[in-house]
């Protein structure tokens, strides 16, 4: 048994935190055994299930107060339990700022669905870096929802005061942009953004299939990626003014690769609509349309359909330990290697074969960051 311990904050006890914990447990019970689903099971010593929760924070009453054993299974979250048996961890979520963190959309719908907002009094961003250093964080990720940009900053700041590293699971630019990366460089705090990338999902397979023509030598026309979901995420997105940096980050991750303009209205990518009843099922709907050999026209068409939460814990499991061994490194600012390889929109972009060599490179010691 590994006595290395990698103990991680969450700011957001949503889908994707049930998702994590749950894995923490299930691959805890499967030491040993042939397990699937992982990329890592060892990143620098650590494994998945020396992964320990020391601190959280939501702003839905059904979570805050309650210890994250049983808010990461209270609702709105939808995610499918595939580890029940979650001891109790001792940490209650607190209440953090709410800032932009609350579509007010969200009323209109049923509670079961939406956000129930906690009347606790929430935490200055002083007194989230106090608890950080109390618990003795190394790691805080951040799963607030799309569009609050201002509660992802103050978690940010929070990690910055209290020399914590920094995940941002989510498409505010705090990692890949430069003002906040020289923050974090200075102060020697390791940083992974933004914008997670599943593990099979929506980003990665449309991102395969894009640089098979280019490699294949078929010049694209045209694409797009609709996405429909039934969990928060989705409905949070029905809020359009909340999707700028959304559709940014997830249309650039697949533009980024095309070594030519295309005319904007010539790709589509992002969230199309909220479907409840698939929950935290996510649908994706990609299309490529090309020309071959003596511009002859073809197309693909693919309909990916996954549970949206676990697909991006397997990724998150990964960051999680490659932040932590940059720390022991005393390797600060974002981590190139990692952020490429897990995030839709890295400080960097680079092909996904490159970004998985850069990994395997960065855990072995050869590559800084």
């Amino acid at each position: 048994m590994s006595e290395k311990k990698v103990k991680v904050a969450i700011a957001g006890v949503g889908n994707c935190a049930s998702a994590l914990i749950q894995g923490i447990y299930y691959y805890k019970n499967k030491q040993n055994i042939e397990a699937s689903g992982l990329m890592h099971e060892d990143i620098g010593g650590y494994k998945p299930w020396d992964i320990e929760i020391v601190a959280a924070w939501d702003i839905d009453e059904r979570k805050v107060g309650y210890d994250v054993s049983e808010a990461i299974f209270n609702p709105p979250n939808c995610t499918a339990i595939f580890q029940r048996d979650i001891p109790k961890t001792g940490v209650k979520v607190r209440k953090g700022k709410v800032l932009d963190g609350f579509p007010e959309h969200m009323k209109n719908y049923p509670p079961e669905n939406a956000f129930v907002l906690s009347d606790a009094r929430e935490d200055s961003v002083d007194t989230v870096a106090k608890v950080l250093m109390e618990s003795g964080a190394d790691v805080l990720i951040n799963y607030v929802p799309v569009g609050a940009e201002m509660a992802a900053r103050y978690y940010a700041e929070a990690c910055l005061k209290a020399g914590v590293a920094f995940i941002n699971c989510m498409p505010t630019f705090i990692v890949s942009d430069d003002e906040w990366a020289k923050k974090f460089e200075a102060e020697g705090i390791p940083a992974v953004g933004d914008d997670i990338k599943s593990q099979v999902g929506a980003t990665i397979t449309h991102r395969v299939l894009t640089q098979l023509l280019l490699d294949r030598g078929v010049k694209i026309d045209r694409t797009y990626q609709l996405n429909v979901g039934g969990n928060t995420d989705f409905l949070n997105m029905l809020e359009r003014s909340r999707l700028a940096t959304k559709k940014k980050s997830k249309t650039e991750a697949v533009s980024s690769l095309i070594p030519y303009g295309m005319d904007p209205r010539n790709i589509h990518i992002g969230p199309s609509d909220y479907v409840p009843w698939l929950k935290d099922r996510k649908v994706a709907f990609i299309r490529l349309e090309g020309r071959l050999f003596g511009d002859v026209p073809m197309h693909i068409e693919l309909r990916l359909d996954v549970e949206d939460s676990p697909n991006s814990a397997g990724v998150a499991i990964d960051a999680i330990r490659c932040a932590k061994l940059a720390q022991d490194r005393g390797i600060g600012g974002p981590l190139y290697s990692i952020s490429a390889y897990t995030m839709k929109h890295p400080p960097i972009q680079y092909k996904d074969w490159q970004a998985r060599e850069m990994v395997e490179e960065f855990i072995a010691g050869i590559r800084e960051r």
